[in-house]
């Protein structure tokens, strides 16, 4: 098992044969977070119209109980109250992509890696485009922090939460990180082909000029009105 900075890690369970999970729904900034957990540990973190996202009978029986502590360090991390996690982990992949995600969770907070650079670790013949495959696979987003990963020269690649939620994620802790460093922070989004952005799309994708405090009023304004 690899460990990050937070003492949380990733279960060697593969998915075979294990027990049964079961869900809860968890309100936040960024629209309703959907927790799977077993009795290993969490096994999915999934957005509204996330990429990838398994039927709800996947999920088991909705009940709230043992997601206290995940439910806790979420709002606390969505707060820019907490910049690691300490929970077990058990997402089923294959070995390759917990390799992955194994390197995924590595990046420092406030950091970010490229696919290539992930590939180059990894070595032999493993190409950006592998490494990509696997990241969007990730079923525990934020927790496994694939919003890190972005394309060469910094470019937002896709996120199985949508662009929007990535380049909220990675603002948030850039903000965060200058802060705890006592470095001011500029209010602009990291370079890439999406700083074009004008205003929040249908889906809630934030605008270009906002900073996440900012951002925190338009995701909510969309979520109440995706509610409706």
């Amino acid at each position: 098992m690899m460990l990050n900075a937070g003492g949380a890690g990733l279960d060697a369970a593969s998915g075979a044969g294990r027990a049964r999970p079961w869900h809860t729904i968890m309100p936040s900034v960024l629209g309703e977070l959907t927790l799977v957990r077993d009795q290993t540990g969490l096994r999915g973190l999934y957005f509204p119209q996330h990429w990838y996202r398994p039927d709800r009978s996947e999920f088991g029986p909705r009940m709230d109980g043992g997601f206290g502590a995940a439910s806790r360090q979420l709002r606390e991390y969505l707060a820019g109250a907490r910049q690691h996690f300490g929970l077990p982990l058990a997402p089923a992949g294959d070995q390759f992509q917990r390799t992955v995600w194994d390197l995924i969770m590595q990046v420092p907070y406030g950091d970010t890696v490229t696919y290539g650079e992930l590939a180059a670790r990894l070595g032999g013949e493993v190409t950006a485009q592998q490494v990509g495959a696997a990241v969007g696979r990730n079923p525990l987003c934020i927790l496994v922090p694939c919003h890190r990963v972005v394309g060469r020269n910094g470019k937002l690649t896709g996120y199985a939460g949508g662009i929007g939620r990535k380049r909220y994620l990675l603002e948030l802790e850039r903000e965060q990180a200058s802060r705890s460093l006592g470095l001011p922070f500029q209010d602009t989004l990291i370079p890439g082909p999406y700083g074009q952005e004008e205003s929040a799309d249908e889906h809630g994708r934030p605008a270009q000029n906002q900073s996440p405090r900012d951002l925190t009023q338009t995701w909510e304004k969309a979520s109440t009105g995706r509610g409706k």
